[in-house]
């Protein structure tokens, strides 16, 4: 079975939710920075995992 589990990915400029991704968190316990492009404001910015 897999442990991937649903986690949203938030805009640390604008703050918006615009992605969403999986993790497995018992591989990666801490929380995901990614690099990403938002729509938005046409750039790349830095994404944040959110609580749920």
């Amino acid at each position: 079975m897999s442990q991937d589990h649903i986690v949203k990915m938030k805009c640390t400029e604008t703050g918006e939710i615009s992605y969403v991704t999986r993790k497995n968190k018992k591989q990666n316990p801490d929380a995901l920075e990614l690099m990403k492009y938002n729509p938005k404001i046409r750039k790349h910015t830095k994404y944040k995992e959110t609580k749920k």
